[in-house]
C-alpha cells in the first residue's frame, strides 16, 4: 500500500545538506498566518480548549451556507477537506468497486482507494490537464465515485464548469462526483463555480474546499463539502468524534468574515504566480497554464535531479520522481531565490 509523502520541511533539508536559510517551497502553504483578525480569535478562543468542540461545527456549517447560498442540510466541516474525502470513501466504495481520477493527480487518492479495499481505475492526463472524455469513457456501472483535483494537484491546470457540466450529463447519476477545489480562490473567475452552476441540477456532485491554502490555516485542518443533503447525512455518519477542533471553527468563522483581507493576499500571490510562470517561459521551460499557488515543471527523468540541485542550494521543492516538480508560490524574496538558484 503506498504511504501519503508530505512536502519536507526546511529544517530538515538543512540538516541533510549542511546548509543553512533554506526555503520551504513544497507543501502549497502561504507564506504568511492567518489574517489577524483570525489570529486574535484563535488567541481568545485557546482558554477554551478544555472542553470539547461542537462535534457537528454547527455554527461552522450555518456560517458556510450563508456565505455559499445554499441550505444548511448541502453543508459538511471535516478535518481538511481530505478527512471529508476519507469519510466519503468509507461511506460509499466496498471491496472491488471502482475509483477513478485523473493520473498524475492528489497522491492520497490511491492511498485512500487501497485502504477501503477498493479497485483504482487512473486516466492518464493530456497535456498536464484532464482528459474528461476518457473518463467518462473509463466509467463503469462498478465506478462509486470520480475524483477530480480541480485545479490538479500537482501540474496546476483547471478545467471548466462547462466541462464538468459535460461529464455529469455523461456519467451515471449513481456515480458521484467529486470536485476537490483546495485551490478554489486561485483559479479564474472564467472557469465558473460548481456550487452556483452545478450542484442544483446534479446530485451526484460534491464539492469539496478547505481553509488551509488561501485562508492560511493549515495547521488547524478545516475543510468543508458543498453536495445533496443524502450524501452529506451519510457521509456525516462516518465523521469521527469532534474532529474538527475548536480552534479550527473559531478560525474558519472568522476567516470568512475577513473574506476581503484573504482575498487581497490571493491576488498577490496569483501576481507572483504570473510573474514565475512567465520568466520560467521566457527562459525556455515548460510550464502548464497555473490554475492553483504553485507551479509546475514537467521534466520527466530529469525531475529528481533538478529537484536535488535546487535543494542543496536552499530551495526545496516537490519532486514527482520521473515526472517533474511542484513549486509553492511565496513571497516575492523566495521566488526571486527560486528563479534565480533554477536560471542562474
Amino acid at each position: 500500500m503506498p504511504a501519503y509523502r508530505p512536502g519536507k520541511d526546511a529544517a530538515q533539508a538543512e540538516e541533510e545538506h549542511g546548509i543553512v536559510e533554506a526555503i520551504k517551497l513544497a507543501s502549497n502553504e502561504t507564506p504568511w498566518g492567518p489574517v489577524p483578525s483570525v489570529v486574535e480569535v484563535v488567541s481568545d478562543a485557546a482558554a477554551g480548549t478544555n472542553r470539547y468542540a461542537d462535534h457537528r461545527a454547527t455554527a461552522v456549517r450555518e456560517r458556510l451556507a450563508d456565505w455559499m447560498s445554499v441550505a444548511v442540510d448541502q453543508v459538511t466541516v471535516g478535518c481538511g477537506s481530505v478527512g471529508i474525502l476519507q469519510q466519503l470513501l468509507l461511506t460509499y466504495v466496498d471491496p472491488g468497486d471502482e475509483v477513478l481520477y485523473p493520473w498524475r493527480s492528489f497522491e492520497v487518492y490511491p492511498v485512500f482507494t487501497k485502504l477501503v479495499d477498493g479497485v483504482e481505475v487512473a486516466v492518464p492526463l493530456k497535456d498536464e490537464t484532464f482528459d474528461l472524455e476518457a473518463v467518462a469513457a473509463a466509467a463503469t456501472e462498478k465506478t462509486k465515485i470520480i475524483l477530480l483535483s480541480n485545479p490538479n494537484n500537482p501540474t496546476g491546470t483547471a478545467v471548466s464548469m462547462a466541462e464538468i457540466k459535460t461529464l455529469l450529463e455523461t456519467v451515471s447519476p449513481d456515480t458521484i462526483v467529486v470536485l476537490d477545489e483546495a485551490y478554489r480562490e486561485f483559479m479564474s473567475d472564467d472557469l465558473g463555480n460548481p456550487i452556483p452552476d452545478l450542484i442544483g441540477d446534479h446530485p451526484n456532485l460534491l464539492v469539496l474546499r478547505t481553509f488551509s491554502k488561501a485562508q492560511g490555516l493549515a495547521a488547524l485542518r478545516v475543510g468543508y463539502g458543498i453536495g445533496h443533503p443524502e450524501v452529506i447525512e451519510s457521509i456525516d455518519k462516518t465523521l469521527f468524534p469532534f474532529a474538527v477542533n475548536g480552534l479550527a471553527q473559531t478560525a474558519a468563522i472568522a476567516s470568512i468574515d475577513a473574506h476581503d483581507q484573504v482575498m487581497e493576499r490571493v491576488e498577490f500571490i496569483k501576481g507572483e504566480r504570473g510573474r514565475v510562470a512567465t520568466a520560467l517561459a521566457d527562459a525556455g521551460w515548460s510550464v502548464p497554464s497555473p490554475q492553483a499557488n504553485f507551479v509546475y515543471l514537467p521534466l520527466g527523468a530529469r525531475a529528481d535531479e533538478v529537484y536535488l540541485e535546487l535543494e542543496k542550494s536552499g530551495v526545496v521543492t516537490r519532486p514527482f520522481t520521473g515526472e517533474g516538480i511542484r513549486v509553492t508560490i511565496g513571497t516575492a524574496e523566495e521566488n526571486d531565490r527560486f528563479l534565480e538558484t533554477l536560471l542562474g
